[in-house]
């Protein structure tokens, strides 16, 4: 492993331009958790959108928005009960809350450039986002003078860091302003800093149309306050100020320091009159980065970086990457030609845009990461539940990130807080509740505000789904101490909420309402429904829940009563069924979509992320799956795509999970490698990594599976740094789409249990050797105690 780490180091992933962003979709992305900014790279004008994750609009929610929710369950239960959707819809309208809040846009930097003979020398310009080292670079030459700007945004500072440099001495002159579509306060500071303040909006005021009733008054908050700072300081020249913007004259190198900070005190505190003191923070930020210089604030970023980067290593081809600019080069692959570096540049560039976004101590990805330009940014830029922000973390354990998990665990726990008032105020229920959105505030009420439509607005399993993830982080990690005293816990009361909200039918067990998020369906009557009871994800979402908790108290060794009836509870859930068309059944009953070739594909959730469907269960449900696809298509948009790598990948069907590999990059993917829904939404890209991931190692079962979806395409390669339930950390060797060579690290003991396509022999292992028949194929099970620490050697026979 010490010899792939090295080849990782030396390995670098660039994505380079011949010319400058034309817009937001082309500017290049870096961010330090918190901190993020789009690079434009324009020569005599450069543009830099700055972001801080912990900007939104409001403050902490109500937990009782709308006391009168509770009456009209039972009625909505009823009507659902006399196939009177309509009716059911009605009601359910009654049941919803506010909105979420919204996550903004910090401000632009605006650097001017003031050159005395404006003669751009295209052929020199470059532009660049280095995601081995998290650097971004801008070259051109003007009038024979090369000019620099190099940036990054360093954890460890915590500070935008822009270095100008110019290749004649005394060649930089330009301005620097900043700006806000806010109403905010521009002014240099007496020792020549740059200060843009603002406030955020009070509330969301995108409603376009008036509530239907009112709610409980939302918050007393008046707004959250953020200010960002820019420091110059020059290397030769002067600096003058005007008293809204710094002027640099004459210098051969300056260096832009950037601090940023919001009010921002916590979710259930209101960020103006209980809000930490942004001033005093930004400050801090600002006075700490300017004890080092450039060298070392550079060196410090780099070297926390790569302890992320380096971990994982992909390589699927030998030949160097095409010497064309990313766009060129995407283009290129659009139009069918084929470029394995660059499928291994977007799988890294997935875990670059995690660790650039998700930091521990932080606020988790939104639906932008941590990128957003807009004052009114599409779906909020929130976080939404009923697949994106869970998508946003798939790749985390698996692909070595599991650090950049942890804003997730926490943003749970903060929901489970809230939620639990939501199952008491709305539904009179135990547990916790989440519902289709949330923000920054944790809110989890039904949002829709007397307007939304219940397919997406009322839709009530967020808790269990969520507590998936809470489950997932300990079967990586093993860690029991945060099985027992974290994931536990809340996924227990998710099921108390679920033991709740099921009501018995014909001797079943089911939810009711319930929906397919957020899909349409024809009744045999005619009419469309949205809304319906035990739709196939709700069933699948509480067994996957049902059955991580029993696993767990048995870990645990802990709560055998209640086990005892989340058992007979799971044996009486509506069982899932298989339709007509061969398909697995979305709805109550085998009824026609109103689009049959909708983006979500809620129903195989049992197949991924859940691990109740698999052809290595039962084929019977397997092959339905298969028929749910074939039947939904290969479109959509980018996350639906990226899920559909994962689905495939799960069926043990390389070719078509690389078949939606092709699809997401050719049909979804911008120049700057952003997946786009559209607009720009990162769950694609995380997504998109996730299936990579998925293809070279699945451990989902009771097997580490080595290449379960190796590709036709993908005939030779090496991955070095994927990590497998059981805590396992795998690097692997293939050729001629076979294993030859592997390396398993045993990180903390434990019995290893394999699964190949062909014989291998382990080093240092007393194994047990079996052969079963998969799939018309031999498959080869191995079995074999490990000692922590230690790193296991299998060779192929």
């Amino acid at each position: 492993m010490n010899a792939a780490s090295l080849i990782a180091q030396q390995k670098d992933y660039v994505l380079w331009y011949d010319k400058p962003a034309k817009d937001w979709n082309e500017a290049l992305p870096i961010g330090n958790g918190r901190l993020g900014a789009m690079i434009f790279g324009r020569a005599g004008e450069e543009l830099i959108q700055l972001n801080e994750q912990t900007l939104w609009t409001g403050g902490p929610v109500n937990q009782n928005p709308n006391p009168n929710s509770q009456k009209f369950l039972q009625p909505v239960r009823d009507a659902l009960f006399k196939d009177s959707i309509q009716e059911a819809v009605r009601l359910l309208k009654k049941m919803q809350g506010p909105n979420t809040q919204m996550y903004q846009p910090l401000g632009d930097i605006i650097i001017k450039h003031k050159f005395k003979n404006v003669e751009l020398d295209s052929s020199t310009y470059y532009r660049s986002l280095n995601i081995s080292n998290a650097t971004a670079l801008n070259q051109y030459t003007v009038s024979g003078i090369k000019y620099s700007r190099e940036i990054f945004s360093s954890a460890p500072g915590q500070v935008i860091v822009i270095k100008l440099t110019a290749s004649k001495p005394g060649s930089l002159n330009f301005t620097v302003d900043v700006n806000h579509e806010l109403r905010y306060t521009k002014k240099v500071t007496g020792d020549k800093q740059l200060l843009l303040i603002g406030k955020a909006r009070i509330a969301d005021d995108e409603r376009r149309n008036p509530r239907p009733f009112i709610f409980q008054e939302e918050t007393s908050c008046k707004g959250m306050r953020f200010q960002f700072r820019v420091k110059p300081v020059l290397t030769g020249g002067q600096l003058n100020t005007t008293d809204s913007s710094l002027v640099i004259n004459n210098a051969t190198e300056v260096i832009l320091y950037v601090s940023a900070a919001t009010s921002f005190n916590g979710y259930d505190k209101c960020p103006d009159k209980d809000g930490k003191d942004e001033n005093a923070l930004a400050v801090a930020y600002l006075n700490n980065a300017l004890k080092k210089n450039f060298r070392q604030l550079k060196a410090d970023h780099i070297k926390d970086y790569k302890k992320y980067f380096n971990r994982l290593d992909l390589s699927l081809t030998a030949r160097p990457a095409p010497g064309l600019p990313t766009d060129k080069r995407l283009a290129n692959y659009k139009a069918g030609t084929k470029d394995l570096s660059l499928e291994e540049m977007y799988f890294q560039y997935g875990r670059y845009l995690l660790i650039s976004s998700s930091r521990p101590g932080g606020m988790p990805a939104n639906l932008q990461g941590i990128w957003n330009n807009n004052i009114r940014p599409s779906w909020r830029s929130n976080y939404t539940t009923n697949i994106n922000l869970q998508m946003n973390y798939w790749l985390a354990e698996m692909c070595n990130l599991s650090e950049m998990n942890q804003p997730l665990i926490d943003h749970i726990k903060r929901m489970a807080l809230n939620g639990t008032a939501t199952a008491k105020n709305y539904y009179n229920m135990k547990g916790w509740a989440v519902h289709h959105n949330s923000d920054i505030w944790a809110q989890t009420n039904p949002v829709g505000e007397g307007n939304g439509d219940p397919k997406w607005a009322n839709w009530s399993l967020g808790s269990p789904w969520l507590s998936q993830h809470l489950y997932e982080r300990y079967r990586f990690t093993n860690d029991k101490n945060y099985l027992r005293e974290v994931a536990y816990p809340l996924m227990r009361s998710a099921a108390e909420f679920c033991l709740e909200w099921l009501v018995e039918k014909d001797g079943k067990l089911l939810t009711a309402p319930s929906t397919s998020p957020e899909n349409v369906y024809i009744h045999p009557n005619g009419f469309k429904g949205t809304v319906t009871i035990a739709s196939a994800m709700d069933m699948e979402i509480i067994h996957d829940l049902f059955t991580n908790i029993i696993e767990a108290a048995g870990i645990l060794k802990t709560d055998e009563t209640f086990v005892k009836s989340l058992k007979e509870k799971r044996s009486l859930l509506n069982p899932l069924k298989i339709g007509k068309k061969g398909n697995l059944v979305e709805w109550y009953d085998d009824w026609e979509d109103e689009d049959p070739r909708h983006r979500h594909v809620s129903q195989l959730f049992g197949l991924h992320p859940g691990r109740q469907i698999s052809p290595l269960l039962d084929t019977a449900f397997s092959n339905a799956a298969i028929n749910t696809l074939l039947n939904r298509g290969d479109g959509g948009t980018g996350w639906s795509m990226a899920w559909k790598i994962n689905f495939w990948a799960r069926l043990l069907d390389g070719d078509h999970a690389y078949k939606m590999l092709q699809e997401l990059l050719k049909k979804s993917t911008l120049n700057n490698l952003f997946d786009t829904h559209p607009p720009f939404q990162i769950d694609g890209n995380f997504g998109g990594t996730s299936g990579v991931a998925e293809m070279l190692l699945q451990s989902h079962l009771s097997e580490i599976q080595l290449l379960p979806a190796l590709p036709a395409a993908w005939e030779q390669g090496h991955v070095m740094g994927l990590v497998a339930r059981g805590n396992f950390e795998i690097e692997m060797w293939w050729n001629n789409g076979r294993l030859t060579k592997a390396f398993i690290l045993s990180r903390n003991g434990g019995v290893c249990s394999l699964r190949t396509n062909n014989p291998v022999s382990i080093k240092g292992a007393l194994n047990k050797t079996k052969v079963v028949k998969q799939l018309s194929q031999d498959q080869y099970l191995f079995s074999f105690k490990t000692v922590a620490g230690k790193i296991y050697e299998l060779s192929s026979n």
